[in-house]
């Protein structure tokens, strides 16, 4: 099963991570991407070089960035193969325990398989 983690830090937007940071989340990477667990893996730029498309009733419309509900901003992804949703969400407590304050919303990824 592969499932989609979006990651919304809780510190403000922008702040970058320590070195100690990187250097736990580099290791995380590795290791993760050599096991297999993790097959693709992101951070994104500031919401204020980004925008909403929004469509209702077949009109669209634009919004622009920064947005503010800090809470809502994805600050990256990653896209990981597991056994299960437990073993799935025991990989997501692993990763924010390096990450770390946040959310992270874990989507199953449609395939052809049968849902559980």
């Amino acid at each position: 099963m592969r499932f989609l983690c979006l990651y919304k830090a809780a510190k403000p937007e922008g702040t970058p991570p320590t070195q100690e940071e990187m250097t736990r989340m580099g290791k995380l990477i590795e290791e993760s991407f050599k096991s297999g667990t993790l097959l693709a893996t992101e951070g994104c730029l500031p919401s204020a070089l980004g925008s909403r498309v929004r469509m209702t009733n077949g009109n669209f419309k634009v919004i622009d960035g920064p947005f503010t509900e800090s809470k809502e901003i994805v600050g990256g992804f990653a896209l990981i193969q597991a056994k299960s949703k437990e073993d799935a969400i025991e990989f997501t407590k692993k990763f924010m325990k390096v990450a770390g304050d946040g959310e992270v919303e874990l989507r199953q990824v449609y395939d052809d398989s049968p849902m559980p």
